[in-house]
């Protein structure tokens, strides 16, 4: 049987059913998800994420694929390394183009190395780094890649980074209230304040999906989401036609929590729906309201989780006042091949010490659990 590889420079050109029968029914793996970031103009070569996935094929038929894209620079990707591109410039090093496998703006765990088995998994990423070494480039970064596939990546020479983001894990909760009494009085307390704080200001929360997520419910949401880039001075990375098209091709996974004052809609928050998690991507507000955000993003979404029996909610990157909501420390991961031997070791020190100030500053997290004992 002949082993081939192919590079797509757009998803369109890889057949939906084939791409999604390696994703593991992820939903921010989906051809519909990451062909909308195309197809709406928020990842191209204008915005700095050029299409370079990698296919592999076996007899002409696909076996396994890497959503790979060529980076000119580090935005979007949620794992830092602008220092180690300002060390290749002192040096007089170019470390852009840079090629990443990920989800282009999306800090979430899932596969990377899309294949049904090992062997597939490290003949697809060997040939990825051999290709960035005959293109030239400085690295080949792989985000947010599970647990399991850590051993492909170090076994092909990739140094591993750990981080850390705060995740809600459904322990078996009957109800929310369920899971309120499985916190500490005093977080407890706090939730139950935010929550009584938006009553009072005569704020209720809807659950948008499917039918009844309409297109003037996302003219809103955009609105919103917009909003919380223009506060921080800052364009946002998705326009509108990202999430008409994600209506079109993929509805059933969009869960949307509005949030109305007096019968006017104020806040929203997008969430993405998996087989087993949801995960929290988007919020924003037109006004402010004490506890607003919490409610909105958090407490709806976990209410969301315990009714349709989802597994875990993950709450975005970042955020230690997720810890009092009840979403815990979870460690996540990057693989990184760096081509300049000599860069390659300064950064695996630089590695070393970070883990181990995460792996203090994790177990410090862990000490201040909101929850009153292991369920």
């Amino acid at each position: 049987m002949s082993t081939t590889f192919e590079q797509a420079h757009a998803l369109d050109e890889v057949p939906a059913v084939a791409w999604n029968t390696l994703t593991h029914g992820h939903p921010l793996l989906d051809h519909g998800y990451l062909s909308s970031l195309e197809e709406s103009g928020c990842v191209n070569h204008r915005t700095g994420w050029t299409p370079r996935h990698l296919i592999m094929k076996r007899d002409r038929e696909i076996v396994a694929a890497m959503p790979l894209y060529l980076k000119n620079h580090s935005r979007g990707e949620y794992v830092f390394d602008q220092s180690w591109a300002h060390a290749f410039e002192r040096h007089g090093l170019h470390y852009y183009p840079k090629a990443v496998c990920a989800i282009p703006f999306t800090p979430v765990t899932g596969p990377r190395l899309l294949a049904h088995t090992a062997e597939d998994q490290s003949a697809l990423l060997e040939h990825a780094i051999e290709r960035c070494a005959h293109e030239g480039l400085s690295s080949l970064h792989v985000l947010f890649p599970p647990p399991e596939e850590l051993d492909a990546l170090q076994t092909s020479g990739l140094l591993v980074r750990k981080s850390v983001q705060f995740h809600w894990m459904n322990t078996g909760y009957s109800d929310y209230n369920d899971f309120l009494m499985s916190m500490s009085q005093p977080k407890r307390k706090k939730i139950r304040q935010d929550t009584r704080k938006c009553e009072e200001a005569g704020v209720r929360f809807e659950v948008l999906e499917n039918k009844t997520l309409t297109p003037g419910a996302l003219d809103f949401f955009y609105r919103c989401y917009r909003q919380t880039y223009f506060n921080h001075g800052q364009l946002p990375y998705l326009n509108r036609a990202f999430f008409s098209r994600l209506h079109t091709v993929m509805p059933e996974k969009m869960v949307m929590v509005l949030a109305y004052r007096h019968d006017r809609p104020v806040a929203a928050a997008m969430n993405i729906r998996g087989p087993s998690a949801l995960y929290g991507r988007y919020w924003g507000c037109m006004e402010f309201i004490p506890g607003l955000h919490f409610e909105t993003c958090y407490m709806r979404a976990i209410r969301y989780c315990i009714e349709r029996n989802l597994k875990v909610f993950e709450g975005g990157a970042q955020g230690e006042h997720k810890l009092a909501r009840g979403l815990s420390p979870t460690e996540t991961f990057s693989g990184h091949w760096i081509a300049d031997t000599r860069f390659k070791e300064a950064i695996e020190n630089y590695l070393q010490q970070e883990t181990r100030m995460l792996d203090s500053y994790t177990q410090e997290l862990e000490e201040h659990s909101p929850f009153k004992a292991e369920r």
